[in-house]
């Protein structure tokens, strides 16, 4: 499949675009849309796949409009194949979803025109090989996910949610705009190819990361720039906020990969030192943050944060053995951080989906009005559980191979040279093992409290199974995630070429070990067999089922069950998904987010119920954000003045800026 097919299927998506505007009255137009999307999706996903396995040399094209004197250069390569496999993949289970959830849908005629010009957008990203279609493909992309956010715009939060999201979209393309004018240099080199070609000082490249992990670190999620992510995500409608977790933060992961591996030449070691801390520091405080909340889709969104994090610490880790010249660490490395921007995508859009049959079949998203949904929605829970192991990193499913993985390069850390390196992978690495049980923990809250127990609503009580589309999305991504978790060789062997590209090595073939077994640089070392790890699982809670079935007795033996202590049957004497947390919210919740309980206990004899007040502060919104809110609106109080001076006022005010900038470009020259 050329590029010239990627780029029509592009087109298409925009002409579904417009047709959902010209077709809106129709009754059939969603099924147009996701219809449309659906295919196209596949279509991309094959040919991306395709080029991907069969390591098809990059393939490129120049259209003649853009800049004038530039044109659009669009180029297909390994790594940019990888990335389509994960957006449309993503894109394709949406659409699927959506055919089927679209009569549920109170703002359809919000949502339809923007949802295939969002997918159109994030492949023209990955697609585009300059900075200015680059820059313009990413702003369509963002533009189109806000118009998304804000489809439900009459909800006070929605609306701030938007408004957070485009402030901080607009910071990280202009971020990006600036470190894409540094590597282009005076002379104005914006095709990708010129900027691999002439190459930039140490200095002028240092500051071309701090850009990158300011601009794309924003749209990704990374700690401190990741505060319009749980704000957004949950105001999508549910298709649009798996989108947007799953596949959205992973096109910022490629435009890091791409500048700071492909565009931006040799590394520097203490580039690691930065990567490393921030993921480190982002996985810990995006776990934490979930288990704090009880929104199921804030707390999802808050763990794309923490996921965030442990593909940055992969990516990290990779620049430092690169650095080192340690071509076979670095492999394991990016193919680590690789496969989880993989994995992360496939149970996210799932936990995502079922959080949406649950916002459905239900109207609620807080986890305290929900309860006993196994019983109403067992097609929903299992899918959902499914996706909240994947997520813990239990074996035998996706999200433990990535991060074992991760785990195999820190322990390859100590042969760095590096002093500072060798103390920092083993802390990043306590930091990671931190972020692991902590979500295991949440995600056992998330279940628990929203489908174990009683219904603690009526809403609860009523619920129903969502349509058979929206299953047959959610059951496509679980099969995904047990597929890449017991056969991670496959999926492995699939990214040899993108990671061989960018470090010059692979890690070692995987299909031709015995018993379909992965071993990341030796058997001698290490090595994980996906497939007998379930083989044993099945087996052993088979073997149980049928002996406790044949030897137990067959007397019928009935009692009152262990009440705690607590009598009554009121739902509400359960654990609630607030006391879940507070063991952990008492030991980090200090530091983290300077919480205070204050415990009002009426005194004997009065009939008002006790309460319990919890205080917690968004410690990054407070200390970063309040104050440059603040000092914006104080300038811009100050500068509302020049709205009022004299024409000769503003001809002076235009003369002395031309004046600058000529003297700022006879400088640089």
């Amino acid at each position: 499949m050329r590029i010239a097919l990627f780029l029509q299927c592009d087109a298409a998506f925009l002409v579904i675009s417009v047709a959902a505007v010209l077709l809106r009255r129709r009754s059939a137009v969603a099924a147009i849309v996701y219809c449309g999307s659906l295919v196209l999706s596949v279509a991309l996903l094959a040919g991306a796949l395709g080029r991907l396995i069969a390591g098809a040399s990059p393939d490129g094209v120049v259209l003649p409009i853009g800049l004038p004197w530039v044109g659009s250069h669009f180029r297909l390569d390994a790594l940019s194949a990888f990335f389509l496999v994960v957006i449309n993949l993503g894109a394709a289970a949406a659409s699927l979803y959506g055919l089927g959830h679209n009569r549920h849908e109170r703002d359809q005629q919000r949502v339809l025109p923007f949802f295939p010009a969002f997918l159109a957008g994030m492949n023209l990203v990955l697609l585009a090989d300059d900075a200015f279609t680059f820059l313009a493909s990413w702003e369509f992309m963002s533009l189109a996910s806000w118009a998304l956010v804000m489809a439900r715009h009459q909800e006070a939060d929605n609306a701030r949610a938007g408004y957070v999201y485009i402030v901080m979209a607009s910071l990280g393309t202009m971020a990006l705009l600036l470190a894409f004018a540094l590597l282009a240099g005076p002379l104005g080199g914006y095709a990708f190819a010129t900027m691999r070609a002439s190459g930039v000082t140490p200095g002028v490249a240092g500051l071309v990361l701090a850009l990158v992990l300011i601009g794309a670190g924003s749209k990704a999620g990374l700690v401190p720039l990741h505060v319009w992510l749980p704000l957004a995500h949950p105001a999508a409608p549910s298709h649009v906020s798996a989108l947007m977790s799953g596949v959205m933060t992973k096109v910022a992961i490629y435009a890091f990969v791409r500048i700071v591996f492909d565009l931006l030449g040799e590394p520097a070691w203490w580039w690691s030192v930065v990567v490393l801390s921030l993921g480190g520091v982002t996985a810990v405080m995006g776990v934490l943050y979930a288990l704090m909340q009880h929104d199921l889709k804030r707390l999802l969104a808050y763990h794309t944060v923490e996921n965030i994090g442990i593909i940055y610490i992969g990516l990290g880790l990779a620049l430092a053995f690169r650095v080192f010249d340690m071509p076979a660490a670095a492999a394991l490395a990016l193919t680590a951080g690789l496969l989880h921007t993989f994995n992360h995508s496939v149970f996210k859009s799932l936990l995502f989906l079922g959080a949406g049959a649950v916002l459905t079949a239900t109207g609620e998203r807080d986890m305290e009005h929900l309860g006993g949904l196994i019983h109403r929605m067992p097609q929903t829970a299992f899918a959902f559980l499914i996706g909240c192991v994947a997520i813990s990193a239990l074996p035998p499913f996706n999200g433990f191979v990535s991060e074992w993985l991760t785990f195999q390069a820190i322990l390859l850390s100590p042969q760095l040279p590096s002093w500072g390196l060798r103390i920092l992978a083993p802390a990043v690495g306590a930091l990671l093992a931190l972020a692991a049980a902590l979500a295991a923990a949440c995600f056992i809250k998330a279940f628990g409290v929203s489908f174990l127990g009683r219904p603690r609503t009526i809403a609860a009580e009523r619920a129903h199974e969502t349509d058979r589309l929206s299953i047959a999305a959610m059951f496509v991504l679980a099969s995904l995630c047990l597929t890449a978790g017991i056969l991670p060789g496959v999926f492995i062997d699939a990214l040899a070429p993108v990671v061989k590209t960018l470090v010059g090595d692979r890690m070692p073939v995987q299909i031709g070990i015995d018993w379909l077994s992965i071993v990341p640089i030796a058997e001698s070392r290490s090595s994980y067999n996906g497939l007998l790890v379930f083989l044993f699982i099945s087996a052993s809670a088979s073997l149980a089922a049928v002996t406790i079935h044949r030897l137990a007795s067959d007397a019928v033996r009935k009692a009152p069950p262990w009440d705690c202590g607590f009598p009554d049957a009121n739902p509400a004497t359960q654990y609630t998904a607030t006391s879940f947390a507070e063991p952990i919210r008492r030991v980090y919740g200090a530091f983290a987010f300077r919480a205070q309980e204050r415990v009002d206990m009426p005194t004997p004899g009065e009939l008002r119920p006790a309460r319990l007040t919890v205080e917690m502060h968004d410690l990054v919104w407070e200390f970063i954000y309040d104050p440059v809110t603040h000092a914006v609106e104080f300038l811009a109080l100050k500068l509302n003045r020049l709205q009022f001076l004299t024409i000769r006022q503003y001809l002076s005010i235009v003369v002395g800026a031309l004046v600058f900038l000529l003297l700022v470009l006879a400088s640089w020259s």
